[in-house]
C-alpha cells in the first residue's frame, strides 16, 4: 500500500498579483509528483482552499487535477478544514464531492446525542478511512467529546483517521498561541493518523495510536512562515514508511537585521552591500528589521531604492516585516513586550472576557480577536480600487465573523 498524506493547500490564500497563484502551482506540483509515484490514494487533511467559496481561476485549476486523478484511478479522500467549513453549510467542496471528483470521509450518524462515525473503504487497498472536520477557533473539540470509539477501535484492518486539530503533545513551543487538545480525544488503535492544521513537518509514534503525523503546507502562507520553513511538502507513506517530498516553487533569501543603535543610513548601506554581488532568480527575498534605531525613524530606510535594486537582480517578489523596529524617541514608553505583536498580545489578554459571548471561551476570542485585527490592518494594492479594497476588507471581516454584511 502506498498513499499520499498532504494538507493545508490554502489554495489562493496570497493575495498579491505576483503570489496569488503561486499555492495552485504548488498543488499541482505535489498531484504531480503523486502520479510519479504511482500511489494507491491521497489523503487531504483538511484546508483545500483558503476559504469555502474560491476563485474560479484557482478552482477550474484544481478540478483539472483531480479529474486526472479519477481518470487514472487514484482516489482522493478529504475532511473539511477550519478553513473550508462554513457554518452556512455552502461549500466547494460539497460541490466537488457531488461531481465525483473526491470522497468527504467525515460520515456518520447521530445516536442518542452522540456521533458514530463510519468507515470510507479504499477499493484498490481495502484500507478502512474515516475522521473529524476542522472548525474555527478549534471548536470541534464538541464533537470529539461526543464520539463514540468503541466502533472505532474495535474494527480490523488497515485503519486510517484524518483530523485538522492541533495536539498538546506535539505542539511546539513557538505556537503556544495555537489552541490545542490532548491526543486522548482522537480514537485509538489506528494505523496512520493524518493530521492538518498545525503547519508543522512532524511525524510520531504515541503508545496506543500508531503514526501520527503533519506534513505541513504545500507552500508557506505567510512572511513568518517562509523565514521558517522555506517550502512546503508532504508525505508519502509506503509500508508504514514515511517519506517527505519538498515542493521547491522559489527559493528564499532572508535579511535578517539587528537595528539597535544604527541609523536608517547604516542600515540602508548594510543591505545594499548584502545584496550588491548577488543574483536572484526565482527568489523570494525577506527582509526582517528589529531593534532600536539611534536616530530617525524607520520610514527613513530607503526601502523603495532596496526593493528596486533587488528587482533588477531578478527576485521573484521582495517582502519586508519591521513590526519589532522601534526607534529612539520613543524608549520612554515602557512596556514588558519584544515586538509589537508582544505588546497587542498582552493588551488583549489583559482585556479578554469582559463581554461575556455565547460559546466563546478566553482562547477562542484571543484568536477571533486577533484574526479581526489582522483583516481590519490589510493595506491597499497597489491597482487596487477603493471599491476593490472595500469589498476586500468587508470579505474578510465577514469571513472572521462568520456573518454577512
Amino acid at each position: 500500500m502506498k498513499f499520499a498524506h498532504m494538507a493545508d493547500c490554502h489554495i489562493g490564500s496570497w493575495r498579491d498579483p505576483k503570489l496569488k497563484d503561486i499555492s495552485t502551482i504548488a498543488f499541482i506540483k505535489a498531484i504531480n509528483k503523486c502520479i510519479e509515484e504511482q500511489v494507491d490514494f491521497i489523503l487531504i487533511a483538511g484546508d483545500l482552499f483558503n476559504t469555502s467559496l474560491p476563485r474560479i481561476d484557482n478552482l477550474k485549476t484544481v478540478v483539472s487535477a483531480f479529474k486526472r486523478l479519477k481518470d487514472m484511478g487514484i482516489s482522493v479522500y478529504i475532511i473539511p478544514g477550519s478553513h473550508d467549513y462554513s457554518p452556512s453549510g455552502k461549500t466547494m467542496l460539497d460541490v466537488l464531492e457531488e461531481a465525483g471528483l473526491f470522497t468527504n470521509v467525515v460520515k456518520g450518524e447521530e445516536i442518542n446525542g452522540k456521533l458514530k462515525l463510519k468507515f470510507t473503504i479504499d477499493k484498490k487497498t481495502s484500507a478502512k478511512i474515516t475522521g473529524m472536520l476542522g472548525k474555527r477557533y478549534s471548536l470541534e473539540k464538541s464533537y470529539y467529546e461526543s464520539l463514540i470509539l468503541e466502533n472505532l477501535e474495535k474494527e480490523n484492518g488497515y485503519k486510517i483517521f484524518m483530523f485538522h486539530s492541533g495536539i498538546d503533545e506535539l505542539k511546539p513551543n513557538d505556537m503556544e498561541n495555537i489552541i490545542t487538545s490532548p491526543i486522548s480525544l482522537l480514537p485509538k488503535n489506528f494505523n496512520y493518523y493524518a493530521g492538518g492544521h498545525m503547519h508543522i513537518v512532524k511525524e510520531a509514534k504515541i503508545e496506543g495510536y500508531g503514526i501520527i503525523a503533519y506534513p505541513g503546507p504545500l507552500f508557506p502562507n505567510s512572511f513568518s512562515e517562509l523565514e521558517k520553513l522555506e517550502t512546503g511538502g508532504f508525505y508519502i507513506v509506503e509500508d508504514n514508511s514515511l517519506k517527505w517530498e519538498p515542493i521547491q516553487i522559489c527559493n528564499v533569501y532572508k535579511i535578517q537585521k539587528n537595528c539597535s543603535g544604527k541609523s536608517p543610513e547604516q542600515i540602508y548601506n548594510e543591505i545594499i552591500n548584502e545584496i550588491k554581488t548577488k543574483e536572484f532568480n526565482n527568489t523570494i527575498v525577506l527582509i526582517r528589521l528589529y531593534g532600536s534605531l539611534s536616530s530617525g525613524k524607520p520610514i527613513d530606510i530607503d526601502f523603495k531604492e532596496i526593493f528596486s535594486v533587488l528587482y533588477d537582480k531578478s527576485a521573484y517578489f521582495v517582502m519586508k516585516n519591521t513590526n519589532a523596529l522601534t526607534t529612539k524617541e520613543f524608549e520612554e514608553v515602557k512596556i514588558d513586550a519584544k515586538s509589537v505583536e508582544d505588546a497587542e498580545a498582552a493588551i488583549i489578554k489583559e482585556h479578554l472576557a469582559q463581554i461575556k459571548i455565547q460559546n466563546l471561551d478566553a482562547k477562542n476570542e484571543e484568536s477571533l480577536i486577533k484574526e479581526l485585527m489582522k483583516a481590519l490592518s490589510t493595506e491597499k494594492q497597489d491597482g487596487e480600487t477603493n471599491t476593490d479594497f472595500e469589498k476586500r476588507v468587508k470579505d474578510d471581516v465577514s469571513r472572521v465573523l462568520d456573518i454577512n454584511f
